[in-house]
This record gives C-alpha cells, sequence and structure tokens, in this order.
C-alpha cells in the first residue's frame, strides 16, 4: 500500500521527508505466545511530535538508522503519539507502540526481540494511513465507544498516552524497589509486621521528591506520584522561569514547589534544594537529559541516605564515588517505556485531566512542506512549546470541543 507521510533517511542533508512511501505489512506479535497477525488499516487523526523523533533525526544526519528502518527498507515512518481511526472496527485507537517476541517487550532479555511503531522496526503514523497489529490498536474508554467524531481537546489529551504510561510504569517501579529498600528499615523504626512495613515503605520513598526537569516526562511522573501519595512533598527543578507555563502547571495542577536554578551554582542549586524540602531527598527522579542531574544528588549529597536515583534521561552518564553511595545505601533505577496495562491506565487517566492545555498545535501544510526546517526551528528550538501536535486528519475531529 502506498500512503504520504514523512519519514526518516540516511542522509546529513535530508534525514527527514515528506512524500509517498510503499507501506510492508509484515506479520507482527504483540508478545511471546501469541500468533503473529497482519496489520489492519488505520488512519492517523492526531499525531505528536516526541523527543525520539529528534534523537532519529539526529541519527539520521549522522547516518547511523540502519538498524531502526523497518526489514528490508531504508526509511522509517516516524510518530508514535496520536490518535487513529480504525475504519474496519469503526472507532477510534491508541497504537500499542511496543510489541514482539518477548513475554514482556518493556522488560525484554537477551534472546527476546521487540519492534516499536514509529521508532524502531515498524512505520510510525505520520502518515496518511498505516498498519498496525489489531491487538494493539487499544479502545478509548466505554464513555468514547461509538463517537464518530472526537473533540480537538481529547485528542490533546490522548497524545499524551505513550509517556504518561511511562510514568505509571515509573511509578510503579519505583514502588516495587522503594518497598524492597525500606521495609526492613521500617520494620525496625516501626516494630510492626512486615506487611504493615512494606506498606509504610512505599509511602516513605516519597516522602521528600526531587524531580530533576521540567519536561512531560517530569511533569506525569510528579501527577502519577501526587494521585498516588497525596502527602508526598514533591519539589520540581529546572532551568524555567518561576511564572513559566510548565512551572505553574507544575504547582497548581500537581500541588508542588518549584526551584528555578536560573543563575545558580550546582553547589547552591544543592542548598537550595535540601532547604526546600526540610532535608535530603528520599527518591531523585532525573529527566533533564543533562549530566548536572547525577551531581546535584551525588556529589552534593541531595539523595539521602537508603534514596533511590531514578534516571530517567536518555544520554547523561552517571557516576559516583562507591564509598559513600554504599554506605549510604543508595539505589539507582533506570528503566523505559511501559506494557499495555499501563497503556490503558494512563489512558483513562488523561480523558479526565486538564493536560489538553499545554498542546499547542502546528500547521499540517506549514509541516509538511518542509519537515526539517519545522523540527529545527518550531518544534524542538528553544522556546518551544512543551508540546506540540498536528492535526493530521480533520475530517475525524471536532475542532470547537
Amino acid at each position: 500500500m502506498k500512503t504520504f507521510g514523512t519519514y526518516f533517511q540516511n542522509s546529513a542533508e535530508h534525514p527527514l521527508c515528506y512524500g509517498e512511501v510503499e507501506l510492508i505489512n509484515p506479520p507482527r506479535r504483540r508478545r511471546r505466545g501469541e500468533p503473529e497477525k497482519i496489520g489492519v488499516e488505520a488512519y492517523p487523526v492526531f499525531c505528536g511530535f516526541c523527543g525520539t523523533d529528534m534523537e532519529l533525526y539526529r541519527m539520521g544526519k549522522a547516518c547511523a538508522l540502519d538498524a531502526k528502518f523497518p526489514a528490508g527498507q531504508k526509511r522509517l515512518v516516524n510518530g508514535h503519539e496520536g490518535v487513529v481511526w480504525v475504519p474496519s472496527e469503526n472507532r477510534f485507537a491508541i497504537v500499542l507502540i511496543r510489541g514482539g517476541d518477548s513475554f514482556d517487550p518493556t522488560r525484554f532479555t537477551e534472546d527476546e526481540t521487540y519492534f516499536e511503531y514509529g521508532c524502531d522496526g515498524a512505520d510510525g503514523i505520520f502518515c496518511d494511513r498505516g498498519y498496525f497489529n489489531p491487538d494493539m490498536l487499544l479502545h478509548l474508554p466505554a464513555q468514547y465507544e461509538g463517537i464518530q467524531k472526537l473533540p480537538l481537546s481529547l485528542a490533546k489529551r490522548l497524545v499524551f498516552s505513550d509517556p504518561y504510561a511511562c510514568a505509571v510504569f515509573q511509578h510503579e517501579r519505583m514502588c516495587d524497589i522503594g518497598e524492597a529498600q525500606l521495609f526492613r528499615v521500617e520494620m525496625a523504626k516501626r516494630g510492626c509486621s512486615e506487611q504493615e512495613a512494606r506498606a509504610a515503605a512505599k509511602e516513605a520513598t516519597f516522602c521528600r521528591t526531587v524531580i530533576f526537569g521540567l519536561g512531560t516526562t517530569g511533569l506525569f511522573i510528579g501527577d502519577q506520584i501526587r494521585r498516588n501519595h497525596p502527602e508526598a512533598q514533591i519539589l520540581f527543578v529546572a532551568r524555567s522561569a518561576v511564572e513559566s507555563a510548565k512551572a505553574r502547571f507544575a504547582t497548581q495542577e500537581l500541588g508542588a514547589d518549584y526551584l528555578s536554578t536560573e543563575g545558580l551554582s550546582q553547589t547552591q542549586t544543592a542548598a537550595a534544594i535540601t532547604e526546600r524540602l526540610g532535608g535530603r531527598a528520599t527518591v531523585f527522579v532525573g529527566t533533564s537529559g543533562n549530566e548536572t542531574e547525577h551531581r546535584i544528588a551525588f556529589e552534593h549529597g541531595v539523595l539521602g541516605c537508603n534514596g533511590i536515583y531514578n534516571s530517567f534521561s536518555l544520554g547523561p552518564k552517571i557516576t559516583f564515588d562507591t564509598m559513600p553511595f554504599g554506605f549510604q545505601n543508595h539505589v539507582i533505577l533506570a528503566s523505559i517505556n511501559f506494557t499495555q496495562k499501563h497503556m490503558e491506565q494512563a489512558i483513562e487517566i488523561l480523558c479526565g485531566s486538564r493536560f489538553d492545555t499545554l498542546v499547542q498545535l502546528l500547521d499540517k501544510a506549514e509541516f509538511i512542506a518542509d519537515p526539517a526546517k519545522a523540527y529545527e526551528t518550531k518544534i524542538y528550538c528553544k522556546g518551544a512549546p512543551l508540546k506540540t501536535a498536528v492535526v493530521w486528519n480533520e475530517q475525524y475531529l471536532e475542532m470547537n470541543r
């Protein structure tokens, strides 16, 4: 099947193009033990841009995308955040991005394989039509079944299904590790049963939370912590001004505190964090993509004894002094992605959220006229919106809602 869309290729001059492409439709499986299935046709309706898209853009410029292309292809249709219309089922759907020959594609092992629509080995949603495994076209909540047009505000919320599912997974992982890390301490402190200590340990994990970075990932992790631990103290730390829209959202919508690092040294930043928290952090979540975050946590001592460092940034190298690291019983956690369960939870939460206020639209005609220029001057430039999206097929949207 031929379609029009944007696609990445290995080219220093033209790593991202718009034009006609020939799609392939090999059988794929959602997870190990399930049958392979040919993809069904779907029409992308609303598409959002992710940091991964920019990383693939850079890889294309460096001619380093070969491993990301679908089998036998020299290009990858990008895009993995948004809403599609499934004509054979007469419904809207969110594409579950990651599948493969794995028991859990999020936690695949050495003898397992995975693919990701729009990212790795399978074409994505920045196109007029595409093929997707029918088991990976997730339903919207029951109240939206049967609708023929999707309110624009709802589409804007649902564009976050992928990153918010990551946040659900992150919260789950921090709970798992925090419970294992702290329950014996809580049992000794409280003189209680193991079951009671494990429940207390989950809460203690988030007692003093630092989220370093103010992108969507950090906001969503903060939202998950606030929803599940109402008493948690949450401090966002980033370079944005206190009056910025992102900072206001964190403080007003999530009930968090915010510290701007503008003009502060690392030493001053660390001192300001511990002063705001009234102590050292029990969990430190790095989402900034900057190596400053691990220096603040470890070299400057912001992460407290028995604390957890959750590295969600892609790129920075983490270093630490083994002596204090060992004696302070720190744990470093690193995990990306999510399962279908997390994505379904994310869809439910987002439908009732106010995250649509964080999305700004880019005109489709302007985008497809020069996708590379749009990436560099509108979507990923300094001062760009927190989230940019494109209405790909207005026919299926209620634009005034």
